[in-house]
């Protein structure tokens, strides 16, 4: 079976830093993609904030996938 695994946050490095110790946990035949955003959105006060996602594409280690 084919899952995403999602991180999401507003410092970059700390999506970076989980998104390294979920693909530690992979073998190498389990992994499949992986894509990266970042979104900046003004607020109505003007503001900016920056959000960072990684997505991680992997096989499960199901049998019979």
């Amino acid at each position: 079976m084919i899952q995403v695994k999602e991180f999401i946050d507003s410092d970059s490095s700390y999506a970076e830093r989980k998104a390294n110790e979920f693909l530690a946990t992979l073998r190498e035949d389990q992994f499949v993609s992986i894509s990266y955003g970042t979104l900046i959105k003004s607020k109505p006060d003007k503001s900016e904030y920056q959000r960072s996602t990684i997505l991680v594409v992997y096989r499960t280690s199901n049998t019979g996938d």
